[in-house]
């Protein structure tokens, strides 16, 4: 199936770009009408868990599980066999207590042994300038640290999805850089390792590690500028649009479809269009969707259709 027939099957989108659609509606309606094996890549940052609602919407601890399943059957449904499912998820404590809910774990556990995905990796996104949170046990009684890491999982169809982390190599250090400047004599390392001649190699960058460190310090794009002009609210939980576009280079060719099923801003539309992917992006608020055609400004020129 082509992505146009893809996206016709979807119905009229919210607005277009050249390489992708923005649809306004329940995830779970709008995923149902998407066919069997023709999403490369579901990347997402739902609704976490949390002990207190928030304005954009969150089931409790103790329902999340359930809640998440029922989209998580449809995501399978329609990844290719060497697809991918990556969910960033923030933690939570107990109502009223310094003790964390285990429902993320829950969740994993259930997404491979229920739904039969495979836990391909877990990466750590470490956010340096978060607030000190939750403020009653971190700056009141002072008995915990910081929040600063959100889990993510990296979940597959089968067990040899798509990935090339040579599409997300990282500049090579001074240390490194001199290193290949000067050669290596191979050696036993102290700590049985043996390093080869191969580890002077100039492989054209690092290979990055599971911690993505990706400040969320947004303050003058063209979303936040545009929004504030036309009266949007911004979305309140954006995160910053490396981080999906990490994953998207990683797991994805161009070309490849790319859907995110609880949009919000559209972050991970604006990293797909970046990367020549074609995306797909659910979303329920309407005011959200309205708010995130300002991305594309950064990008290329939007057909909105209303």
């Amino acid at each position: 199936m082509s992505v146009e027939a893809l996206m016709n099957s979807l119905g009229s989108p919210y607005y277009k770009t050249e390489l992708g659609a923005a649809f306004l509606g329940d995830s779970r309606s709008l995923l149902a009408r998407v066919p069997d094996e023709t999403v490369n890549l579901v990347m997402t940052s739902p609704p976490f868990a949390l002990t207190r609602k928030k304005e954009y919407g969150n089931e409790s601890a103790e329902d999340y599980v359930e809640w998440f399943l029922d989209f998580a059957r449809e995501f399978k449904r329609i990844l290719t066999p060497d697809g991918s499912l990556v969910i960033d998820l923030g933690g939570a404590y107990l109502p009223g207590r310094p003790v964390r809910a285990l429902y993320q774990f829950e969740l994993l556990i259930r997404l491979c042994k229920d739904i039969g995905f495979f836990l391909a990796q877990e990466f750590f996104h470490y956010n340096p300038s978060r607030l000190p949170s939750p403020a009653e046990w971190v700056t009141v009684r002072r008995i915990r640290v910081k929040d600063a890491v959100n889990v993510v999982w990296w979940l597959s169809v089968s067990d040899n999805p798509k990935a090339d982390n040579r599409q997300v190599l990282k500049p090579y250090s001074d240390s490194m850089k001199q290193l290949l400047k000067n050669g290596y004599r191979a050696k036993l390392r102290p700590s049985g390792h043996e390093i080869s001649e191969k580890f002077s190699r100039d492989n054209s960058g690092a290979i990055p590690p599971n911690l993505l460190e990706l400040a969320n310090t947004e303050s003058n794009s063209a979303y936040l500028r545009r929004c504030k002009e036309v009266g949007i609210k911004p979305h309140p939980a954006r995160f910053p649009v490396d981080f999906p576009r990490f994953f998207i280079d990683f797991l994805t060719d161009e070309g490849d479809v790319v859907l995110d099923p609880f949009a919000g801003s559209n972050t991970t539309g604006q990293a797909a269009e970046m990367s020549g992917r074609r995306w797909l992006a659910f979303e329920i608020d309407e005011s959200y969707l309205q708010g995130s055609v300002y991305r594309f400004q950064e990008v290329n020129d939007l057909f909105p259709v209303r």
